[in-house]
């Protein structure tokens, strides 16, 4: 299960050995959760089947806004990725598993995070709608925004996210979309127990 399609997206599955691709999650249509679509395709192949995307109705309209090639090219091949898009509408299952989408403010946008069993990532979040909170009670796991220090209109603070985290008290808690302002081994001696930075390869048992 993959959440977003980073513009890095080929040298991340090349760098993790990421060979399978069943279906992808999305959080919101910004350049940075969606620029590396055209690289499913390699997917496409070696599966030889679609892939089942999914994400809100406003995402699935921007991704066939951004991505009209795809749905709508006349070319006879051309190496396009194949996608299906499901706006979704709550809670689903792929694979018996269920998915919960978890609205949050990213500024004055909604995107959605997603809860998995015990685990939920919030990426891109300035704030958790009244709404939302009873979506992520009972956590193991969290996977949070939180930018940098100083405030950001569309991102969690580290402070901020400290917050949210000891609001819904998880076991463990990872923060994410980290920029370089914050040096991962100073930040982390700041860190509440059970609160850490996310890094490339961080890899977490669900």
């Amino acid at each position: 299960m993959l959440v977003d399609t980073t513009p890095d997206l080929r040298m991340q599955a090349l760098a993790f050995g990421i060979d399978r691709v069943d279906a992808i999650l999305f959080t919101h249509c910004h350049a940075d959760h969606v620029m590396g679509l055209d690289d499913v395709r390699r997917f496409n192949s070696i599966q030889n089947a679609s892939i089942p995307c999914y994400g809100d109705a406003r995402t699935i309209r921007e991704i066939r806004r951004t991505f009209a090639y795809i749905f709508e090219s006349t070319d006879a091949g051309g190496g396009l990725p194949r996608i299906h898009l499901y706006p979704l509408g709550g809670p689903f299952s792929i694979g018996g598993q269920e998915f919960v989408p978890v609205p949050v403010m990213h500024g004055r946008r909604t995107v959605l995070g997603f809860r998995l069993g015990g685990f939920a990532y919030l990426t891109d979040c300035s704030g958790i709608p009244d709404s939302s909170w009873d979506l992520l009670q009972g956590l193991d796991t969290l996977v949070v925004d939180a930018l940098r220090h100083r405030p950001h209109p569309s991102h969690f603070t580290v402070a901020e996210a400290v917050e949210v985290v000891e609001r819904l008290a998880p076991r463990q808690a990872w923060l994410t979309h980290i920029c370089h302002d914050l040096p991962h081994a100073a930040t982390n001696a700041m860190l509440p127990a059970g609160v850490e930075l996310a890094y490339d390869g961080l890899v977490l048992g669900i």
